[in-house]
């Protein structure tokens, strides 16, 4: 069975979008680059979340072929493969509909970086990207353009919903969870009045300290 790791550690991080709320009924995907081979596992189309294991996710090819598994792959397949090969430090890509963030794509506006949380894990603002129908790789082109040179892991596509990169599945769905979080205080800092904006320096400051200092390092 090819990417059997990368299968396993994909299957099981779909229980983490359940877990956070970020997804109902079968909407919802992660995938996983599988290191060495130009191939990716993702989530099977129209599975229950109750139903996935390991050895019914799929593997496909970088241009979005099904190469291996039992089932149809997801329908935001093509906009993964586009991410992966115009991507190559990405080694993970999660899609969501989570509320109040998809709630931001919903108006078309970008999520401001008003919060400490946000200049930690993405750098600045949470970008909008462009409105583009499901079945080909217009979504995919859109996330990349999106955000190739920007400091965010994760971009609202306009009236859909959220699309998170990172180095591997898991750090994707970190970015996912974290999206929606700063989705929902921020439209509640919007209910109270006018958040206040952080500036750019501080935010380059807090960046740099929870990407390159925060949390446990490996010994040298």
């Amino acid at each position: 069975m090819r990417g059997e790791a990368m299968r396993t550690a994909v299957a099981g991080l779909h229980a983490e979008l359940v877990r956070y709320n970020l997804v109902v009924w079968t909407a919802g995907n992660v995938s996983g680059r599988v290191p060495g081979e130009d191939l990716f596992v993702i989530k099977p189309s129209g599975v229950s979340y109750d139903e996935l294991t390991p050895e019914n996710m799929v593997v496909c090819d970088l241009d979005g072929n099904l190469v291996e598994g039992e089932h149809s792959p997801s329908s935001d397949t093509a906009a993964h493969a586009y991410v992966y090969r115009n991507m190559p430090e990405v080694g993970g890509v999660v899609h969501t509909h989570s509320t109040y963030a998809s709630a931001w794509a919903a108006r078309g506006e970008a999520i401001p970086c008003v919060l400490t949380a946000m200049a930690d894990e993405f750098g600045g603002e949470i970008p909008l990207g462009p409105f583009a129908l499901i079945g080909d790789d217009s979504i995919g082109q859109g996330i990349v353009e999106t955000l190739k040179g920007h400091r965010s892991k994760a971009v609202l596509m306009q009236n859909h919903g959220v699309f998170s990169i990172g180095k591997d599945p898991k750090s994707a769905v970190k970015a996912a969870v974290m999206c929606e979080d700063v989705a929902r205080t921020v439209h509640v800092a919007r209910q109270l009045g006018d958040p206040l904006p952080i500036a750019q320096d501080d935010i380059d400051r807090l960046y740099d300290r929870y990407q390159n200092v925060y949390g446990q390092r490996s010994p040298r």
